[in-house]
């Protein structure tokens, strides 16, 4: 593995109809907002190696968890760089706690290798 890592998150929907033989909604999935776009469901975190492109941590949770709240179970500890979008915006401690090795960028507000 390099010692850079991609964090990101997806959506994934599930049904948000009741009409089932429980006559509800699965307890473990939410409802969350994206845009102006609302979508009921999980979202899939993933930590992806920046030089092979393989994903080396994956974390399931409910659709309204956000994506900084689990970066630091996306991170390995021996990045010298994370990338990552708005999301991840503003986690420099995260980021020094987690992977101490990666430089801070002020701007970008995720850790990068200066």
């Amino acid at each position: 593995m390099s010692t850079g890592t991609i964090v990101d998150a997806t959506i994934i929907q599930a049904p948000s109809s009741t009409k089932n033989a429980a006559q509800a909604r699965d307890p473990e999935m939410c409802q969350t907002k994206k845009g102006n776009q609302w979508y009921f469901g999980m979202k899939a975190h993933v930590g992806v190696d920046s030089k092979s492109k393989l994903i080396h941590a994956v974390v399931a949770t409910a659709a309204n968890v956000h994506d900084a709240t689990v970066l630091p179970d996306l991170l390995h500890g021996a990045e010298t760089r994370v990338w990552g979008d708005q999301a991840y915006r503003g986690q420099t401690d995260v980021i020094r706690e987690h992977a101490p090795k990666a430089a801070t960028s002020p701007t970008a507000g995720i850790g990068t290798a200066g």
